[in-house]
């Protein structure tokens, strides 16, 4: 199993590709585990040229989990610099989702020299005022953890009809299935509390994101009812040069059925970074 450390923190981390391609580093969102990102879509984003390196954020999966620790963005950021480093990687395109996004943006703002490109997906700038969750999406995100494998699975589906991609790209079965290995590989609610604490610690990032001089594409869906489109929209409009791209019918997710359109938008823009 192939793990590093940052400090006394433990990652899992898994490659694709081969180690002379150029690196893409994928970040997961909040309670996401590694295996999230499909292996396929990784196969994918590897046959267009790229090692995609993936891993399990500090309190979920098979990184280390904390029950007295108080952390932030800012040290996920450090925990995603220590991958790149047992990766041999001196700089990498990083692409984050939700949370992951977020991290990103951290990771683009300490740590500049690392990174050769920037994507946020789905996410946000801290600022409360921009991507702000409905009510509906929001009562998901805070309800009472699931007790049972059964019940964790079924939340899985439900929370997909609030904020999820269109109906037609829902496929039950699959996301059923993936939902039963995410629970046997690791259930871990109470890390999901602590790194729902460390983005309220990151705050507003505005100022620094304002800074940045970095190639950046922004993904969003124009479904997204967790994190509403303008937390994308605001993204791009903070850092200088972004590309923004909102995708129809695309929620809190990333359905199979918009994969080879994901994987077209940001190679064309990895490769318009060269």
């Amino acid at each position: 199993m192939p793990t590093t450390r940052h400090g006394d923190v433990e990652l899992f981390w898994e490659a694709f590709g081969s180690a002379a391609e150029p690196t893409l580093l994928l970040v997961n969102g909040l309670g996401s585990q590694c295996i999230n990102y499909d292996e396929r879509w990784c196969e994918m984003f590897a046959a267009e040229g790229y090692r995609v390196v993936r891993f399990d954020n500090r309190d979920t999966g098979l990184s280390s989990k904390f029950e007295e620790r108080t952390y932030a963005l800012r040290d996920m950021a450090d925990d995603a610099v220590a991958v790149l480093d047992a990766v041999k990687a001196e700089r990498a395109h990083v692409m984050g989702v939700s949370m992951g996004g977020m991290i990103a943006q951290r990771l683009a703002i300490d740590h500049r020299d690392r990174l050769l490109s920037l994507t946020s997906v789905m996410s946000r700038t801290g600022e409360p005022e921009y991507g702000q969750s409905s009510p509906e999406a929001l009562a998901v995100l805070m309800a009472e953890p699931a007790r049972t494998r059964d019940e964790y699975v079924d939340n899985q589906i439900a929370g997909k009809r609030v904020f999820g991609s269109t109906p037609e790209w829902i496929d039950e079965p699959y996301l059923r299935a993936r939902a039963a290995l995410a629970f046997d590989r690791c259930y871990c609610p109470a890390g999901v509390g602590r790194q729902m604490q460390a983005i309220m610690r990151d705050g507003d990032r505005t100022d620094d994101l304002r800074r940045l001089n970095i190639p950046t594409l922004v993904i969003h869906g124009d479904r997204d009812t967790l994190i509403n489109p303008s937390g994308g929209r605001r993204t791009a409009e903070l850092i200088p040069g972004a590309r923004y791209v909102e995708i129809e019918g695309m929620g809190h997710d990333y359905p199979a059925a918009i994969w080879d359109l994901l994987v077209e938008t940001w190679t064309a823009f990895a490769r318009s970074t060269v």
